[in-house]
């Protein structure tokens, strides 16, 4: 395996981390990408992994400064422009942020990760129907993403389609690793238990 791949599958694991793991867990194995980084000489990767170190920190100035420093080195890095819009979410810089997971979409049309957290701005912002169409094309090129199927769930319920998001809650739990994510999983079947006991009053 090159020393790209490796780090790409480094990557992979960050983003599983963060998602469903503790943050101090994901700090620490950024961390230690950051060094694999360092060691393969890898300008634009050490970049990005210093970003997601500073994300991880909060401080999102700084870590804007290191994923454009990575952008620079590698214009065609989705998962940079990506990290940059969610910096500049956490700013209060949203329609600017949209800007930037286009240009990931535009560079890394493969990367579902991107079009997943564009649903989950635009979900967040009260554009579900909007959201779903970007929480499908995630599934389309990850089809057991549990945590798009999640957020797939949320924009459903929040158009009054409590058939759908029921669903979609259920194909998380069948996704998420047996004897894991304890705490989610507690509370995607509470949501389920109350969406099933409004239906069955409605």
């Amino acid at each position: 395996m090159s020393a790209r791949s490796q780090l790409s599958k480094l990557r992979a694991e960050l983003d599983q981390k963060i998602t469903y793991g503790l943050k101090k867990d994901a700090l620490k194995f950024a961390r230690f990408a950051l060094r694999q980084a360092k060691d393969k000489g890898l300008t634009g990767e050490t970049e990005y992994f210093r970003g997601q170190v500073q994300m991880l920190r909060k401080n999102y100035v700084t870590a804007i400064e290191h994923f454009d420093r990575a952008i620079g080195y590698d214009p065609h890095d989705g998962a940079a422009y990506n990290d940059r819009a969610l910096c500049m979410v956490e700013l209060g810089i949203i329609d600017e942020a949209f800007s930037y997971f286009d240009k990931g979409i535009a560079v890394e049309p493969d990367y579902a990760t991107v079009y997943h957290n564009k649903g989950w701005l635009l979900n967040n912002i009260g554009r579900h129907s909007e959201a779903i169409e970007y929480f499908r094309r995630a599934l389309e090129l990850e089809p057991e993403r549990a945590v798009t199927f999640d957020n797939l769930a949320d924009a459903l319920l929040n158009l009054g389609n409590h058939k759908g998001a029921t669903e979609a809650w259920e194909k998380v739990l069948k996704l998420l690793k047996p004897g894991s994510c304890v705490g989610i999983r507690r509370q995607i079947i509470s949501q389920i238990n109350k969406v099933k006991t409004k239906l069955k009053k409605d």
